[in-house]
């Protein structure tokens, strides 16, 4: 897969983000807390915090990675 293609996969990537990233809800977004927690240091976060920081970051790292593909072809269109 090219970049242009995976760039044209966001929609799928927001779904997700929303859902995957965001599950449990409540109280709080989960991937929420867990950037709260290593953002206060990370004391006593063990293997299976972290799995879960990489799988409800995941969409949220294909989302940004997609936009900013995106947002840089059309930049360089406009040079062009």
């Amino acid at each position: 897969m090219n970049a242009k293609a995976f760039a044209q996969n966001w929609k799928y990537f927001l779904i997700a983000s929303c859902t995957l990233g965001l599950a449990p809800f409540s109280p709080e977004p989960h991937i929420w807390g867990k950037i709260r927690w290593i953002s206060g240091g990370a004391k006593g976060m063990q293997a299976i915090d972290w799995f879960d920081v990489f799988l409800h970051g995941t969409p949220w790292v294909l989302l940004l990675a997609s936009l900013l593909i995106l947002a840089y072809e059309r930049f360089a269109k406009q040079i062009r």
